[in-house]
């Protein structure tokens, strides 16, 4: 029996850049691409509708760009794999794509295969990191902890003002199993284990700095 195609999604605000990769990817009869969109307002909001299984995000783009979205995707169908495509390879930027979920990093100029060998890679469950990209991981801060994702410091700031996990549900428009599941990681990654450390650790690192909160 023939393995259904892989369904990706291309997501780029450069009409030539989507075109042509969506031009290599007919190539492949085993990918079919489900649509071309240019935001990630776009893809949120018709994500239902395409069910891609793949999708290569670009990082920039109006609206809302590559990281935002995919924070927000992964938080309500963790199963679609992000494929981050983009012209920086610096490593602040593949390090905080791959914070923020994506499971592959590559550069758009990178050969026609490769995007083709990116997508089966984290298809089969790996990460995919190109040449120009592999080196730039850093997922440590220097105190030895894990940094956390710009929706964790989101969520930590609405935690240490006191806030329940249903009012941070409510004010982000996520559900209130998604906060439980940042909370712990928060907490895991920052080695603190009550919401009073959260509070302390918060206001020591300026995560509250404007909001009038004093310990």
């Amino acid at each position: 029996m023939t393995a259904p195609a892989i369904r990706v999604l291309i997501v780029d605000d450069h009409p030539m850049v989507a075109d042509g990769i969506e031009a290599i990817l007919e190539t492949y009869p085993e990918i079919d691409v489900v649509g071309k969109l240019s935001n990630g307002n776009e893809v949120i909001a018709q994500f239902d509708r395409l069910s891609p299984d793949v999708i290569l995000m670009d990082l920039n783009m109006p609206e809302m760009g590559g990281l935002s979205a995919t924070e927000i995707l992964l938080e309500r169908h963790p199963s679609v794999r992000i494929l981050i495509l983009s012209m920086h390879d610096t490593p602040e930027y593949v390090s905080t794509a791959m914070r923020h979920g994506a499971r592959g990093y590559i550069l758009k100029d990178v050969p026609t295969e490769e995007i083709y060998t990116a997508i089966t890679t984290v298809m089969a469950g790996e990460t995919y990191l190109c040449t120009g990209a592999s080196a730039s991981l850093s997922p440590a801060t220097s105190d030895g902890r894990e940094t956390l994702t710009a929706r964790e410091q989101t969520i930590l700031l609405q935690l240490a003002l006191g806030k329940s996990n249903k009012d941070v549900a409510g004010h982000l428009n996520i559900s209130v199993h998604t906060v439980e599941t940042h909370r712990k990681n928060i907490k895991r990654k920052l080695g603190i284990n009550s919401t009073a450390g959260l509070t302390r650790y918060a206001m020591e690192h300026g995560v509250l700095q404007g909001t009038g909160v004093e310990l």
